[in-house]
């Protein structure tokens, strides 16, 4: 007799939801109706903190006001127009704006609408920026074991995350991985550990195996954020950045979700005081109001591929139907006005010794194997209890149940709160956490 398949709503069964249990869900859902400032809620009204600011998005809190009348505004005004020979005034005030954040000299910006988009357009750039310069050999990329780079095929090939892989195969060819920085002396410290900067020279040894002048970039998470807030060892950020220049090679910073105040600074480039060549971006940039992300390249980089095309023509053959698009862009704008009224970046700056030691308060727990932690992000790793993932997989059920929202990676517990947090929030997350930890 075959196992009955569990009954499913009929408004359900349609959607196919994306890095979900699917079958799971929709026999028992667990949903969201609306939320606002730290909150969100269930449609019977309960309230469940969000610990993780959506997927790292929501920086100034849910529902802001002042972003949705600025959308709403701007849809009523210039819904549409495409970015190929056409423009809009919202995109290039948007992109200085955003240049304001950025390091010096990283003042050029190229608008997509995801982390996975900037990823690949970035793969694009160093091509091209290669290939202009007579350097078309530099076909090689190079990432990190436990990285993540999105879901496009340049991510996947990037991604050193095997189960983003292993459907899929390598994507990709010619990309190589070094090893990834969290070692086993690098358990309960919290920022950055003060060994391991000498795994940098990963990025020599392929060096000198696939030659130096066949790598076109190296693309690196400052703290690998998805598979658990891996914070980079003090100088390896640094080390990175002086073989790359003794090779030629472009360095990628993918601060999708470290940017925009998460590490306490701008972005981890100016946290680490580490510059790249090209930085990608998105989430916070909008607030997650709008899908938007961009890429953040040097100016050398840009004028190099734009000078060397025709002089009424195409320079870079490449951008989606809704790059820069005006809600997109109106969003962001309002974003810029919040990080710049609110001073979020500055708060998060303020709050996170409190928030650190408040999470590293949970290696109290006996089921805590592990806790990493630097600027606004921290996670917390949990036995394994069978087979890897099964309790982390369990802890959201559980942590949804007692009204606590957070991203989580197989055992890594994974909270980033929005920047707006308070210390009551930050009591109640921890005090929510710890219930749950405890009762695993």
């Amino acid at each position: 007799m075959g196992h009955a398949e569990p009954q499913v709503a009929t408004t359900m069964q349609s959607f196919w939801m994306p890095f979900s249990p699917n079958k799971e869900f929709k026999a028992e859902p667990r949903m969201f109706s609306r939320a606002k400032g730290m909150y969100f809620y269930t449609p019977e009204g309960r309230e469940v903190i969000d610990a993780s600011a959506g997927l790292f998005c929501v920086a100034a809190g849910h529902c802001r006001q002042e972003i949705a009348d600025a959308v709403y505004e701007q849809l009523q005004t210039l819904d549409f127009t495409a970015p190929f020979l056409r423009g809009h005034s919202k995109s290039f005030e948007l992109a200085q704006r955003v240049a304001n954040y950025t390091p010096e000299g990283m003042n050029r910006i190229f608008f997509t609408n995801s982390g996975s988009e900037s990823v690949d357009t970035a793969m694009k750039m160093a091509l091209a920026y290669h290939r202009t310069r007579g350097q078309s050999q530099r076909q090689l990329f190079v990432s990190r074991e436990r990285a993540y780079h999105g879901v496009n095929m340049g991510g996947v090939a990037l991604a050193g995350m095997v189960n983003n892989r292993r459907a899929y195969g390598p994507g990709l060819a010619g990309v190589y991985h070094m090893r990834h920085t969290a070692l086993p002396e690098h358990k309960f410290v919290k920022g950055l550990p003060e060994t391991g900067a000498d795994l940098a020279d990963d990025l020599l040894r392929l060096c000198n195996l696939y030659g130096g002048e066949n790598i076109a970039a190296v693309f690196v998470e400052p703290v690998a954020g998805s598979f658990g807030c891996l914070p980079p060892p003090k100088g390896y950020l640094k080390r990175l950045r002086e073989i790359c220049d003794q090779q030629g090679i472009l360095l990628v910073f993918d601060e999708v979700i470290t940017g925009w105040g998460r590490m306490g600074a701008p972005f981890a480039a100016q946290a680490f005081g580490v510059t790249p060549d090209l930085m990608t971006m998105a989430k916070a940039l909008t607030n997650g109001a709008q899908p938007m992300g961009a890429v953040a390249a040097r100016q050398a980089i840009y004028d190099t591929i734009t000078e060397a095309g025709p002089a009424k023509g195409i320079e870079f053959f490449h951008g989606y139907t809704y790059s820069a698009h005006p809600a997109s862009c109106a969003a962001g704008l309002a974003m810029m006005d919040i990080f710049a009224k609110d001073r979020l970046i500055e708060r998060a700056a303020a709050m996170s010794p409190k928030f650190i030691d408040a999470i590293h308060s949970l290696q109290e727990c006996s089921i805590v194997t592990d806790v990493r932690s630097v600027g606004m992000m921290a996670a917390v790793d949990v036995a394994v209890d069978g087979a890897p993932g099964v309790r982390g997989h369990e802890a959201q059920k559980r942590l949804y149940d007692i009204g606590l929202n957070l991203k989580s990676t197989g055992d890594a517990l994974i909270i980033a709160p929005p920047l707006i947090c308070e210390d009551s929030h930050l009591d109640e997350i921890v005090s929510k956490l710890r219930t749950v930890l405890k009762g695993l």
